[in-house]
């Protein structure tokens, strides 16, 4: 038997497709997908199913100190139960194995990681590896009709990677926590990349925290061209106002304001201006380069992307066989891609076919080429395997047209904008009394005389590479044909007072950029560390902006230790990485170097312990304040209780008990917008898609308390015997439900959305008399029906309890069958009977075949 293993089930069952020619049968394992044909089984892992760490005896924070994990013995463990037992009863039977995991450092690792647990099964059938860029019927083939080794440098050079990366987060975690007393589940996490990274943000915010706005000023007139065109209507454009600084050079602000306005008085006096000069020039617009990842991420954004969905999408198009691999630094396209072939793929189709027809028309076709040339993969572009509409969601679809028609892009001819400057003068004298003298003067300048006005036109005269790729701006701008000498009129003028602004901060495609720059992380994993940063609370909103913690933390390492973000140090061990990829360097070689700098880093911390958690526990505090308690003046936090929750409440507790609640979904983020009644930070509550703002958690309660409840029949725990009533009700947190009147002396409650309008309707639920509910919330209605059955419905999903739905299998067997890797429905009905047999005690196949026709 030959066995294909690969990193993930849907790389797996794509394969299987090619090798097989769609021919393939599917059984489980241990729970796990196998594919099979003939006498091949492909197998998916799931990433990483090993991973390192530290023995058991390190987890106790309380008895090991942090700087002990420095030299603390690493092992190996298995992660993923399943797919390791049904690889290796996979691996026992195999005559050959054949690792086809992805082609990069992480990829090796992982297809190293297989090779030794197929090692540990089966010591006598060869392994071999096979690489290629993208999952389509030509690369897969030649890749398995040309098998090669497993790389063990470039494996070594991933493993590496998470050793280091292992024992500096898990030690420097460790000591900011303790150092905080900031344990469980709300621990202060920190990394050799999330550091110099998190640096780059609050750099980027002290700058604009420190910026000192300067006022300027800008002035404007509106000329008339008369009689323009056959029609013989007139023409009216924008002017601005410019004049030479102490430098010779072109400046629009003018800083003083006494100045500007003698220059707006002028300008308002003038009935006409003359043109002094006339310029035309062409520019050449070229195509972008072929995308990178970096460069794919910063697309991707414009479209409104996180650099995470954006890489995730990318990941499954390619799985899917519809894009190259997107984890690569390569800018040029290989010489083997045949550009004419590829974009005949697209001839004829409904979304694409007319631009490619118009690119083929071309009688040479020259891709761009970017200032990155690397071997291992091409940049990313589309494969030719189209796919359905069916096949992709709205935003996978939207990703893959940017892949595709950035392709087109990178074939398609240049651009051509016609670019027209036209400069016209007032006279200065146009003015009345000292407003003249002042512009005459030199008041804005060393240039007396005229004033001078600037007019810049531009128009697209050839598309160009536009065309087929509609992302960047093609917005012309009108400047009408004058000539030297010409007399225009002024129609309008306006006077503008403006501030220098701040920096911007950083968007994630442009932190990712200078990430790749300062050489801080990997193409693969720098939008994972962005994602890092904002699950463990350093940074929030988008851009990303620094909380209070993370201003801490690198205030703190940059006193103590600023080795944990420094750029530098980081961007040396990647480089020794990559040496231990191209067998310049050893494995043990470049772990030890880190564990020697990371002594180094705990000489400077383990001394300063108590000053660093005082500051990470101001920052902790800051960033949890909305603003003033109203009875007593103290900060009012948010906090968590110990259920899970989260509220608001007094830091004078338990002197002071006022406390507010905030909705039970989602973890809140507090916002810079400010309630002005209560002087409040407003809260939004991030709960994945469902994230929503939640506003001033006191108006919020205020307005609940004021809503009246709307009754709808008849509670069904105390109705009969006590009266009780089931009412719509909106709670102070702002979530609703339908609850029983008589509370708190009757608790019964159910769940109910927390937005959209709650439409009541004659329809009664024939079980429970209560009206069937409808939510109107987005395009589509929601049918909830009756409450009591839709919670019903609910919690039998939340429970997993599905199995139990199905005839003759009870809580007891749902169990073992849970335990074998069967979760639901769907899986019992996809398992092979005999194996699902094997595994579950006191199971036959007979049975299960049972189970699986009342499933159906």
């Amino acid at each position: 038997m030959e066995l294909i293993v690969t990193e993930k089930d849907n790389a797996a069952r794509r394969i299987a497709e090619i090798l097989s020619g769609e021919s393939f049968d599917t059984e489980r394992r241990a729970g796990v997908n196998v594919y099979r044909w003939g006498g091949t089984r492909c197998i998916g892992l799931s990433g990483h199913v090993v991973g390192v760490d530290f023995p058991p005896e390190y987890d106790d924070w309380r008895d090991v100190e942090p700087v002990e994990l420095i030299d603390a013995p690493i092992q190996k463990r298995t992660t993923q139960e399943n797919i390791v037992r049904a690889l290796r009863l996979l691996a026992r039977k195999a005559d050959r194995v054949v690792i086809a995991t992805d082609y990069d450092r992480e990829g090796e690792l992982i297809g190293k990681e297989a090779y030794e647990l197929v090692r540990e099964a089966n010591e006598d059938a060869p392994v071999e590896r096979v690489r290629f860029s993208s999952i389509t019927k030509r690369e897969v083939t030649d890749a398995f009709e040309n098998p090669d080794e497993i790389d063990f440098d470039l494996a070594a050079a991933g493993e590496a990677r998470q050793v280091i990366d292992l024992v500096w987060g898990a030690a420097l975690t460790r000591f900011l926590s303790l150092s905080a007393r900031q344990l469980g589940d709300d621990f202060i996490s920190v990394g050799r990349v999330q550091g110099p990274t998190l640096k780059l943000i609050v750099d980027r915010e002290r700058e604009i925290q420190a910026f000192d706005p300067e006022d300027y000023w800008e002035l404007f007139a509106d000329l008339l061209k008369a009689d323009v065109g056959d029609d013989g209507g007139d023409a009216e454009f924008e002017a601005q106002y410019f004049y030479e600084d102490e430098d010779g050079t072109e400046a629009e602000r003018v800083w003083d304001e006494a100045t500007a306005e003698a220059v707006y008085e002028v300008l308002e006096g003038a009935d006409s201006a003359t043109v002094d000069s006339v310029r035309r020039r062409t520019r050449t617009d070229e195509p972008p380069a072929p995308f990178n990842t970096t460069q794919f991420i910063r697309a991707a954004s414009s479209l409104g992307y996180s650099a995470q969905r954006a890489m995730s999408m990318a990941e499954d198009l390619y799985t899917a066989g519809f894009i190259t691999y997107p984890r690569t630094d390569n800018t040029v396209y290989p010489d083997d891609l045949d550009e004419r072939e590829l974009l005949s793929e697209f001839s004829g189709t409904r979304q694409f076919g007319e631009d490619a027809d118009a690119l083929l028309e071309l009688e040479e076709l020259r891709p761009t080429e970017g200032d990155e040339e690397t071997t291992d993969h091409p940049p990313i572009h589309p494969t030719g395997e189209l796919p359905s509409a069916s096949e992709l969601s709205d935003a996978e679809w939207e990703v893959y047209e940017l892949v595709v028609r950035r392709f087109f892009a990178t074939v398609a001819e240049d651009a051509e904008w016609e670019h027209l400057r036209v400069v016209t003068e007032v006279d200065a004298r146009a003015g009345n009394g000292d407003a003249g003298e002042v512009a005459a003067d030199g008041g804005v300048g060393p240039n007396d005389g005229p004033l001078s006005l600037k007019s810049n036109g531009k128009r697209l005269v050839e598309e160009g590479y536009h065309a087929v790729y509609p992302y960047f701006s093609t917005n012309e701008s009108y400047v009408p044909d004058v000539t030297e000498g010409e007399e225009l009129g002024v129609t309008d003028t306006r006077f503008e007072a403006k501030q220098t602004q701040p920096p911007r901060r950083y968007g994630q495609s442009r932190l990712i950029e200078t990430m790749e720059d300062m050489g801080i992380g990997t193409k693969a994993t720098r939008h994972d560390v962005i994602q890092k940063l904002y699950d463990r609370g350093y940074i929030e909103s988008d851009p990303p902006r620094p909380t209070k913690l993370a201003e801490a933390v690198v205030e703190a390492s940059e006193e103590f230790a600023d080795r944990i973000v420094s750029d530098e140090m980081t961007a040396q061990l990647e480089a020794d990485m990559r040496a231990i990829a191209d067998g310049e360097k050893g494995y043990d070689e470049v772990t030890e170097e880190s564990r020697d700098i990371l002594e180094k880093v705990f000489d400077g911390l383990t001394e300063s312990s108590d000053e660093v958690g005082d500051l990470l526990q101001k920052s902790l505090k800051a960033d949890k304040r909305l603003g003033p308690c109203p009875d007593c003046g103290e900060d009012l936090l948010v906090r968590k209780s110990r259920h899970g929750s989260y509220f608001v409440g007094c830091d004078g507790y338990p002197d002071c008990t006022y406390t507010l609640p905030l909705p039970s979904t989602g973890k809140p983020l507090i916002l810079e917008e400010e309630c002005e009644e209560h002087g409040l930070s407003h809260v939004k509550m991030l709960a994945g898609r469902k994230t929503f703002v939640h506003g001033c958690p006191q108006c919020k309660a205020d307005e609940a308390d004021e809503e009246e409840d709307e009754v709808i029949g008849v509670c069904p725990e105390c109705g009969e015997e006590d009266g009780g009533e089931l009412a719509i009700k909106r709670l102070r947190s702002g979530s609703r439900l339908v609850g029983c009147t008589r509370y708190p002396d009757c608790d019964y409650s159910l769940p109910l959305p927390r937005r959209g309008e709650i439409e009541i309707t004659d329809e009664e639920c024939e079980e429970h008399g209560l009206p069937h509910l409808i939510v109107h919330s987005g395009d589509e209605p929601w049918e909830l029906g009756c409450p009591i059955c839709n919670y019903r419905e609910y919690q039998a999903r939340q429970n997993g309890s599905e199995l139990e739905t199905i005839q003759g299998i009870g809580e007891k067997t749902a169990e073992k069958l849970k335990a074998a890797g069967v979760e639901d429905v769907q899986t019992l009905k996809d398992s092979e009977p005999d194996d699902l047999a094997a595994e579950v005690e006191g199971v036959g196949a007979d049975t299960v075949r049972d189970w699986q026709a009342k499933a159906d």
